[in-house]
């Protein structure tokens, strides 16, 4: 029977200490929730010590109804020279009533005399009578030997005193830390493997991903014997980040053999990535493994090529197991097979099909313009829609006027006015805004609004702009993307090309709306 691993998520609180990474409470909640349906089985909510919010979540996340996962609090072993009982850490830990708590320890030499200035023998005793104590109050204890990689080189004998001490006070597994994350995954399997696993408690691994290895060495400590990791989702977390649980998931579970929690609910991994980055604020990682929008992405035409003849051969795995699904990118890379493809999806086609001839043809001519479909896919189907005969526009433009204005000190200002035809209706939308680019967008869900409800599902995440002949200086054409996102998430991209960045926005902001119009809207 394949060995079962525990998955402990930090996302709350060593995620939280990545840079650009911040969640109100209301977001810490739901992430909570989605990693519960996602069947992780330990939630690290924070530390109860540190700030109001922290210590409310504790009190919020007790009225929510978890159906898997254990919602664990984080603080530090007592004080030199004090006992458990009164410390205001083990109090904390105490107070947030969760099931577990996890209790961070040195066990490192030159931590405990240089950092905390004292004997070794009185950290040890720390160590014993902070996890004794928790454990007589009824919480499950993981203890967490931090910089225990470096701690152990330095000096092993006594690295492995703090793993006994914890034992003996009844803790339910030693999470080894890589607190710096300048440990090797060599050096991982080398360090658990010598470890007296048989006089301990079972062994678990926190590892930071300074040399790029967190995931490696989560995987080889699970190899060496762990039982028990920890992560965040997309590997968000101080400096370089921590391991990321998005591979490590998949990793363990299709590749390794090994049993998890969540099961059939790994098939829920992509949108739990990315709904973190909704709430973080965070244009989700494309290129990142199993759950990135490249992850299953097939650009050349040999590739797509071996795609429709033995797709086995191409992918490592079905990309819906983790949620994802597959890509077909158009590029100069492309070929006919490519196109075959992207068209599968509405008939039967070949590569001598009039349709393939007529987008190769259009695909062509678009490309030849300066516009780029690799990064806007969206764009590209509403291309396939038009040659199939299958687009229906949102509204013909009848004209759109910007005008920008500044007043003294006051910040500039952008006024715009549209008019469309909507289904043999004149319209008009306005809006005052600072940018030219936000004011059409709001000028646009002013006009359409009312018509269309769905228009407030859409939210836009990204703006770039490449300039296609710089040599022209500010005569130059430009091509704009956009990148867009749903209410559940979903996300897509959009592109414009024109001498005129207003123009060039215009189309891919257009673009965007009929996108969703054409493939979500209509076919609802």
């Amino acid at each position: 029977m394949a060995k079962h691993i525990v998955i402990y998520d930090t996302t709350l609180r060593d995620g939280m200490q990545g840079i650009e990474i911040n969640y109100t409470l209301e977001d810490k909640i739901l992430i909570a929730k989605k990693l519960d349906e996602l069947g992780v089985d330990y939630i690290e909510g924070g530390f109860p010590l540190s700030n109001e919010k922290e210590a409310e979540f504790f009190k919020r996340i007790k009225k929510e109804k978890l159906t898997t996962a254990k919602v664990v609090a984080f603080g530090s072993t007592r004080k030199p020279g004090k006992k458990a009982t009164g410390d205001a850490h083990i109090e904390a830990l105490l107070d947030a009533q969760t099931e577990a708590v996890i209790v961070v320890g040195k066990s490192w030499i030159k931590h405990v005399t240089d950092v905390l200035r004292t004997s070794p023998e009185e950290n040890l005793e720390m160590i014993y009578d902070s996890i004794s104590y928790l454990k007589s109050e009824g919480r499950e204890v993981f203890f967490d030997p931090e910089h225990f990689f470096d701690g152990y080189k330095d000096d092993p004998d006594y690295a492995v005193k703090t793993l006994q001490a914890a034992t003996e006070a009844g803790a339910s597994c030693l999470v080894l830390c890589d607190t710096n994350g300048g440990t090797l995954p060599h050096e991982v399997s080398e360090i658990i493997g010598a470890l007296p696993k048989e006089k301990l408690a079972p062994i678990g691994g926190h590892f930071h991903n300074d040399t790029g290895n967190a995931v490696a060495n989560s995987l080889m400590a699970v190899l060496a014997g762990a039982t028990h990791i920890q992560g965040t989702i997309n590997g968000w977390g101080e400096r370089c980040g921590n391991a990321n649980l998005c591979s490590i998931m998949p990793n363990l579970m299709y590749k390794m053999g090994y049993k998890l929690t969540c099961g059939d609910r790994i098939k829920t991994l992509t949108s739990v990535s990315r709904f973190v980055a909704e709430k973080a604020n965070i244009i989700p990682d494309k290129r990142q493994p199993y759950v990135g929008e490249a992850a299953f992405s097939h650009k050349a035409g040999q590739h797509v090529d071996v795609l429709i003849k033995a797709e086995e051969l191409m992918e490592h795995m079905d990309a819906s197991l983790v949620g994802n699904k597959r890509r077909i990118i158009l590029s100069e890379l492309a070929g006919k097979s490519t196109l075959v493809k992207k068209l599968s999806k509405y008939g039967e086609f070949t590569k001598d099909s009039p349709e393939v001839a007529k987008l190769t043809e259009l695909l062509k001519e678009k490309e030849n313009e300066g516009f780029e479909y690799e990064a806007a896919e969206a764009s590209f189907e509403l291309l396939i829609l038009q040659v199939l005969g299958l687009y229906k526009p949102l509204f013909s433009l009848e004209n759109y006027h910007l005008e920008s204005f500044k007043t003294g000190r006051a910040d500039s200002k952008t006024l715009g006015k549209l008019f469309l035809t909507v289904e043999d209706t004149e319209v008009m939308g306005a809006s005052v805004c600072i940018g030219p680019v936000e004011t059409l967008d709001a000028a646009l869900r002013d006009a359409l609004g009312e018509k269309y409800p769905f228009i407030k599902e859409i939210s836009l995440i990204d703006y770039r702009v490449r300039v296609l002949n710089p040599e022209d200086a500010t005569a130059a054409k430009v091509r704009v993307f956009i990148s867009s996102r749903n209410h559940v998430g979903e996300t897509w991209d959009t592109v414009g090309v024109h001498k005129n960045i207003i123009e060039a926005s215009w189309q891919a902001l257009v673009d965007s709306y009929e996108y969703y119009y054409n493939t979500y809207v209509i076919n609802r």
